[in-house]
């Protein structure tokens, strides 16, 4: 599971980017399987961290001025000492919010997520039940995701909503917005499926960068016609965008001005594994953007360590390629979502994933489709390799 990545939040922050957000996998244990899943969650990592340590990167993380902690899995509450952690986070000061496909997500579980503070509690839902439990691989999901949110609904507890957009969400995306407003959810993460994990095994669940051109008129009219009128605050991930007509609309807030700043990955966020490996964003591959273990050393070293993070946090117009290295918005957007284009092409840096760039090729008459060439090797957070393919629009 992913959460959303935020940007600085005041001028303070714009002059000295520092982590402010942290999304930390407890634990890779998961009742779910899903075909989206970028960690193929199910079994616990090896040397995951015990609650001592948890304890101790609780503390860490506060001294490190992170502001908002979300815990995510596999399925956090899983580990029996869930709760324990999260009332330390808050304890210390910050936010704490969780992101469950919720399937076991049972009442004495929701009193439990209350007692310990958390702000809030996201839960997964992928499309209407038939589709939901397809991509969720366990029969019953739906039901039981729903069963959950209006528990937290009653609950002290703000509840959210999180979705992945794919071909099998796609042609539901209207009525699930319905679902979304009738459950009280306050707020809509949206976030495009991404070709890692179990997900790259599955190419044909991907939506293709050209139905970009349908996916956005379409969150385009349920933010002005469902979620605004009912108070419901959408939420583009950050592999959501980039520019084009529809960016003040859906960013949060939705004013003249207001748009993408760029990836915030080692620069505004942080990822942590459930065995203390520390990456600039939760979702990134594990082996090109480790930076560091925290069972052997302390945040505060290896966020001033050179490494992968102020690699991540160097990044200049000059690191784009392909159609992003020509981009009018290339200084801002720095090509988008580093884990969507690294996963794709194996190097961040060119997102084909851009609605932007595909009404760019479009009024050319063209478009661009992915293609697997390369299978995933079947580990946490792989992807295989794909290619780009520039063909005429079909008439």
């Amino acid at each position: 599971m992913t959460a959303a990545l935020p940007r600085a939040t005041s001028e303070a922050d714009a002059a000295a980017p520092h982590p402010i957000y942290c999304v930390w996998e407890l634990t890779l244990r998961c009742d779910l399987g899903c075909r989206h899943c970028g960690s193929r969650a199910g079994r616990a990592r090896p040397g995951e961290l015990d609650t001592a340590a948890c304890l101790d990167v609780v503390d860490q993380l506060a001294e490190a001025g992170v502001r908002d902690v979300v815990l995510i899995g596999g399925e956090a509450y899983l580990r029996e000492d869930w709760d324990e952690i999260a009332r330390a986070i808050v304890q210390r000061g910050m936010r704490c919010a969780m992101t469950t496909g919720a399937r076991q997500l049972t009442a004495e579980r929701v009193a439990r997520a209350e007692a310990a503070g958390l702000s809030t509690i996201s839960v997964s839902l992928d499309g209407l039940e038939q589709t939901h439990d397809a991509l969720r691989g366990v029969d019953g999901s739906f039901r039981a995701a729903i069963a959950a949110a209006r528990r937290i609904a009653a609950s002290r507890v703000r509840l959210a909503v999180n979705t992945q957009l794919n071909r099998r969400s796609l042609p539901e995306l209207a009525a699930l917005a319905d679902v979304v407003v009738a459950l009280g959810a306050r707020a809509w993460q949206v976030q495009l499926t991404v070709a890692m994990g179990r997900a790259a095994d599955d190419p044909e669940l991907l939506l293709q960068p050209y139905e970009l051109l349908t996916l956005f008129p379409v969150l385009s009219r349920l933010q002005r016609e469902v979620l605004r009128p009912n108070r419901v605050q959408l939420f583009p991930a950050n592999n959501i965008g980039y520019f084009g007509p529809y960016e003040a609309e859906l960013r949060p807030g939705g004013a003249q001005g207001v748009h993408w700043t760029g990836c915030p990955a080692g620069l505004w966020a942080l990822g942590i594994e459930a065995d203390g490996t520390l990456k600039g964003c939760p979702s990134l591959p594990t082996a090109a953007y480790a930076g560091g273990d925290l069972r052997r050393q302390r945040l505060s070293e290896l966020l001033a360590a050179p490494g992968a993070l102020q690699a991540l946090q160097g990044r200049t117009p000059d690191d784009l390629w392909g159609f992003c290295r020509t981009c009018y918005y290339a200084e801002t957007c720095l090509g988008g979502c580093s884990w969507t284009a690294h996963s794709l092409l194996g190097r961040p840096g060119n997102n084909p994933y851009c609605v932007h760039r595909a009404l760019r090729l479009a009024e050319a008459g063209r478009r661009e489709r992915v293609v697997r060439v390369e299978a995933a090797p079947g580990r946490p957070f792989d992807h295989g390799r794909f290619e780009l393919v520039v063909e005429p629009v079909p008439t």
